[in-house]
């Protein structure tokens, strides 16, 4: 913690380990141990979903990573049909996953899921028609209602959220409009502004901006490690709560 009390966050997301990208992002993860408290990965830890691309990963953070690591699952994380494997791999060297599931670490709580599409405000994909329409919606319900109990079950005073998928349609900006449906929902906007939290961290949108807010003011971060590196920072965000 810093000399204030806070926790310094680094946050980032899409790192995409892939089965030959062993120490690729070692001055990451050293940076962050450094400077950090605590590191949070908000999806997209491989590239194609295998195990061996977790392991890979798995050997990086072992070898560089000194602090808690918080992750969730991404997209690409189920690629392969084997996301129990991916998490398993990085749980063996002390990866926290989340997925409906909340954690305190020096008095911060952080509750987290992947999340799912199904589009903003007013375009918001509605539960009518097919049923492969319907079941489409229902996943994207189900992610906010899962997020509702994880943040239900903490007691902090300080909240952080972590997702891959974005809850607002400002952080996925410069998208292309027509898959904006695919890259996060509303419906988990509404859960995070109903039940509060300090901070929002997601990724999943590649050419989509830094920094956003729900409509009831919390602030939103697209940590996707191609938006971190576009905007000429660090390849994580450095964040206090």
């Amino acid at each position: 913690m810093d000399d204030k009390g806070q926790t310094r966050i680094a946050a980032v997301a899409d790192i995409h380990y892939g089965k030959t990208a062993k120490g690729r992002l070692g001055d990451l993860f050293v940076n962050a141990t450094s400077n950090a408290d605590v590191l949070v990965i908000a999806g997209d830890l491989t590239e194609y979903g295998s195990p061996e691309e977790a392991m890979v990963l798995a050997e990086d953070l072992r070898t560089h990573v000194r602090i808690p690591v918080i992750a969730v699952l991404g997209n690409h994380d189920f690629e392969s049909g084997k996301p129990a494997e991916v998490q398993s791999a990085l749980e063996s060297v002390g990866v926290t996953f989340l997925d409906g599931s909340s954690v305190e670490i020096n008095g911060v709580g952080f509750a987290g899921v992947c999340g799912f599409g199904g589009g903003f405000d007013r375009q918001m994909l509605s539960a009518w028609g097919e049923p492969l329409i319907k079941a489409f919606v229902q996943e994207s319900v189900d992610h906010s209602l899962r997020l509702g109990k994880a943040l239900t079950n903490l007691t902090t005073e300080k909240k952080v959220v972590v997702l891959h998928y974005s809850p607002v349609r400002s952080t996925v900006k410069g998208e292309n409009p027509e898959v904006y449906p695919f890259l996060g929902s509303s419906n988990l906007e509404a859960t995070i502004d109903h039940l509060g939290a300090s901070v929002v961290f997601h990724g999943h949108a590649h050419n989509g901006v830094a920094e956003g807010k729900t409509a009831g003011d919390i602030p939103v971060f697209n940590v996707a490690l191609p938006v971190l590196l576009r905007a000429g920072k660090e390849p994580f965000l450095l964040y206090k709560v």
